[in-house]
């Protein structure tokens, strides 16, 4: 057994503290190292993002250069799809994945320690696993419900446009009136960098095919190959939109009509699993009560 002199014990305390300071300048240098981001021409990030902003910023600096080319343009298809191309990167995407995972990671830890569980490590593990499930499908909930806003007020905002092109107004100004006038939303939002596009210099149809591409929606597609080969042959965009507006319509009711008919068998499983048993208990436990009294 070795006995613990008081200059043993100093020196642990120095070298501990010593280490404790190490690691802080290390990380403050890492900190201090990472550029200030000019975010004039962005967007705002979503207030989930924005909670955690600061470490998010500081890991997607040090973590952006090892990330595979390959993973970030998937990334970066999906963000254009959930909006987020021009308030993110796909490394700050992933970067907040992992902060939430740490911070969920760590709060179970404490929360084990605080109970005084046996497994401690094992709950901070799981707490991150968590984390990083919850960041993964908010990004996904918001990519379909950002798909279903869109494709729920796209014949709306057809209907608009098409009685300003045939109140006179050209394509650029219909889409100006539109989003003037129309609900807030994706759609509204993607007409609003499509007009920013042709602020910027492009062509009316090069910023409609942009529009096409980052969508990635069927519907917009044919949209958007409709209005540019009406403009090239010279056609007259009222009917055009007009007949776009109800085959949207169409596919908008379809679609409704699809979704109530998945509806019954979507609840087969919790009918199975959850009703049908309460059920038979309360049927069968007057049942059970009455030959227990008869001595069966």
């Amino acid at each position: 057994m070795f006995s613990h002199t008081p200059q043993m014990l100093v020196g642990i305390g120095l070298l501990v503290g010593a280490s404790v300071a190490l690691v802080l300048w290390v990380a403050l240098r890492a900190i201090a190292d990472v550029p200030a981001e000019d975010r004039t021409w962005r967007d705002r990030p979503p207030s989930f993002i924005r909670c955690v902003w600061w470490p998010t910023r500081v890991l997607a600096h040090w973590i952006g250069r090892l990330l595979p080319i390959a993973l970030r343009q998937r990334m970066l298809v999906r963000m254009r799809i959930a909006g987020l191309d021009y308030a993110l990167s796909p490394a700050q995407l992933i970067a907040h994945r992992v902060v939430i995972a740490l911070l969920s990671g760590a709060f179970a830890g404490w929360l084990a320690y605080g109970w005084q569980a046996h497994e401690p490590l094992l709950f901070a593990l799981l707490g991150s696993g968590v984390g990083f499930l919850i960041a993964r499908s908010w990004f996904a909930d918001r990519v379909a419900a950002r798909r279903r806003q869109l494709l729920k007020t796209l014949p709306f905002f057809l209907d608009l446009i098409t009685l300003c092109v045939e109140a006179g107004l050209n394509l650029t100004g219909a889409f100006q009136q539109a989003v003037a006038k129309g609900p807030d939303g994706p759609l509204r939002d993607e007409f609003q960098r499509v007009l920013r596009d042709v602020r910027a210099g492009k062509s009316r149809a090069d910023a409609l095919r942009t529009f096409g591409d980052r969508l990635n929606e069927p519907s917009i597609a044919h949209l958007v190959s409709a209005i540019i080969q009406a403009e090239n042959l010279g056609m007259s965009l009222g009917p055009l939109l007009r007949a776009q507006s109800e085959q949207r319509r169409c596919e908008r009711f379809a679609r409704a009509e699809k979704a109530a008919m998945e509806a019954p068998v979507k609840l087969l499983f919790p009918l199975v699993a959850f009703i049908f048993p309460c059920t038979f208990l309360v049927i069968g436990f007057p049942i059970v009560v009455q030959f227990m009294r008869m001595g069966l």
